[in-house]
């Protein structure tokens, strides 16, 4: 401690920057780094780290931390292996694309009981529960708990505007001196229903309403939230702007109906909501193959309402709304008039269908500009392959984080990346980095892009992919099924080793690692790619934009 207030200001960055590249790294998964984003801005609160052994029993139990306080989900962090872990130690918490984010000083280490957790938790061991699946079938057995320091930004390249902590919607509404504020929870396109819903709700309670819908994981066949939230900013713009905000919550769904409902609530009330509405089937899973329900439809508003009190959140509970053709209004449906034959419904199946199908979608069901964007989203497209190629730290995991964003918002296109170093953590785990498990490496990416592209989708994937041949392997499976694009990043190795997060390029020349390209293992050009693009000069905006061009040129996209 001595020693560093000694040390200037710079000096103290450099000193922390050294001292935090030394500590041992884990890397988050998606559903970890919203818990992890929700933890550190408060929208977690009262948690200050990921929960320790007492707190995981004591929540799955008694839906309490051992403090007392109310909490009715796990929030842990799971890992592949705990051989070297220490209580005491600190560890490094890094995204996919191995930037820090966050320090865990370790409290804690323990393995889950799954089996526990899924029937106290969820209500049921059944696999077919979207929660229980993910539990079994995706949770590491041992979990490391403790508190969580910021040392990083948890870097989002979509909708910055968009994205407000706590205290930031708090200032904003204190601003507006606006008092009364209801949360609207959703994981969908707000349809008629829903806007009949929380304007409704708006006008009896004189309040404002945050349209805080969730973007991080949620259940399988959900639409992506891309596209939901190019709905959501029409109905926020056009429809509702007199009395609604519209922010993104970085929130992971558990969909775990009753339980799910107080998590819900406890966040909105970390966001400065009076207010939450909690409607039918509040983040149900659905049924099971059978068609049995895992939770009855009132359940999750029973369960928020019993606890309303100590959280400190008002619940507006409605029922479910459907569409009185007598009177033209949306109505709450009860057993007085379920059986009507003035009550109109269409099932989320049903709607998916006629979105397929390009059937007209009655006007009393959405909105017209809604049913454009979703008729898009659905509709079958020929399929393309962007590969990016070059040297690690070259820019090409940016780039192509940046450009699926950008296909998904602007053209509507269902884009899966292929990050390099996340397919070494996941289909290539337990490859070398000889030129056998090299090539193996990219035959594998080359399979499951060919995949995507022949079912009409558009893969994106970034890679080193050193060698010229599998490079024209890939391209020529790809090349069967639909288009592909060869865009080679050619950052120069000097810039490279500048940027090197992950100091891959320090370790191999002092020896320490091998077969690292452009040190000790060779890298083969491009010698005809479609584009080039060199990240020195270029920003990724450009980039981005250089590779748009190309794909309008050559009629890819329109």
């Amino acid at each position: 401690m001595k020693y560093m207030k000694q040390l200037g200001q710079a000096a103290k960055k450099r000193y922390i920057k050294e001292y935090i590249s030394n500590l041992p790294k884990i890397f988050l998964t998606q559903r970890q780094l919203c818990d992890l984003e929700l933890i550190l801005n408060g929208g977690f609160a009262p948690l200050s780290g990921f929960l320790n052994e007492r707190d995981y029993q004591s929540v799955v139990s008694k839906m309490r931390l051992t403090n007392g306080q109310i909490w009715p989900i796990p929030v842990c962090l799971d890992v592949e292996g705990i051989e070297g872990i220490k209580i005491g130690q600190k560890i490094l918490l890094c995204d996919i694309s191995e930037k820090p984010v966050a320090t865990l000083l370790v409290e804690s280490i323990y393995k889950l009981d799954k089996k526990k957790e899924a029937q106290y938790v969820y209500g049921t061991q059944s696999r077919d529960h979207f929660g229980v699946k993910y539990l079994f079938d995706k949770t590491n057995d041992y979990c490391l708990g403790g508190t969580v320091e910021k040392v990083g930004k948890i870097e989002h390249l979509d909708y910055e505007n968009l994205r407000k902590t706590p205290q930031q919607l708090k200032r904003y509404f204190k601003k507006k001196s606006v008092e009364k504020i209801i949360g609207f929870q959703t994981r969908n396109p707000i349809h008629r229903a829903h806007f009949w819903m929380i304007k409704k709700a708006a006008q009896a309670e004189n309040a404002h309403v945050l349209i805080h819908p969730a973007v991080g994981e949620t259940k399988d066949g959900d639409i992506d939230y891309i596209t939901r939230v190019k709905c959501y900013k029409i109905i926020n713009k056009k429809y509702a702007k007199d009395f609604s905000t519209l922010s993104l919550l970085p929130l992971a769904m558990r969909m775990a109906g009753p339980r799910e409902a107080i998590l819900h609530a406890i966040i909105r009330k970390n966001y400065g909501c009076t207010d939450f509405i909690v409607g039918r089937a509040h983040a149900d899973p659905g049924t099971d193959r059978r068609g049995n329900l895992f939770y009855e439809p009132f359940d999750a508003q029973k369960m928020v309402q019993k606890y309303a009190k100590e959280i400190g959140i008002n619940i507006i509970a409605f029922n479910e709304m459907a569409y009185n053709e007598k009177s033209k209004q949306y109505v709450e449906v009860s057993n007085k008039n379920k059986d009507s034959k003035s009550i109109k419904r269409i099932s989320g199946t049903q709607f998916r269908r006629m979105l397929r199908e390009d059937e007209k979608v009655p006007e009393w069901f959405s909105f017209p500009q809604v049913i454009k964007i979703l008729k898009r989203r659905v509709k079958k497209q020929k399929g393309f392959c962007i590969f990016l190629t070059g040297l690690s730290s070259a820019g090409k995991s940016t780039i192509g984080k940046s450009l699926s964003l950008v296909l998904m918002d602007r053209y509507n296109k269902p884009v899966t990346l292929l990050d390099g170093d996340v397919i070494r953590k996941h289909l290539t785990k337990g490859l070398g980095f000889s030129k056998e498990d090299r090539d193996e490496n990219i035959r594998r990416i080359g399979f499951v892009a060919s995949e995507i592209v022949k079912h009409q989708g558009v893969v994106i994937v970034a890679a080193i992919a050193p060698y010229k041949k599998m490079r024209d392997d890939v391209r020529e499976v790809i090349l069967q099924a639909g288009t592909f694009v060869e865009v080679y990043v050619s950052t120069p190795l000097s810039v490279c080793k500048k940027r090197d997060v992950k100091g891959l390029y320090r370790k191999a020349e002092r020896g320490i690692i091998k077969h690292v390209t452009g040190i000790d293992d060779l890298y083969e050009k491009p010698k005809n790619p479609e584009v080039t693009l060199d990240t020195t000069d270029l920003s990724i905006n450009e980039c981005v934009k250089e590779v748009l061009n190309y794909l309008k040129k050559e009629k890819v996209i329109k």
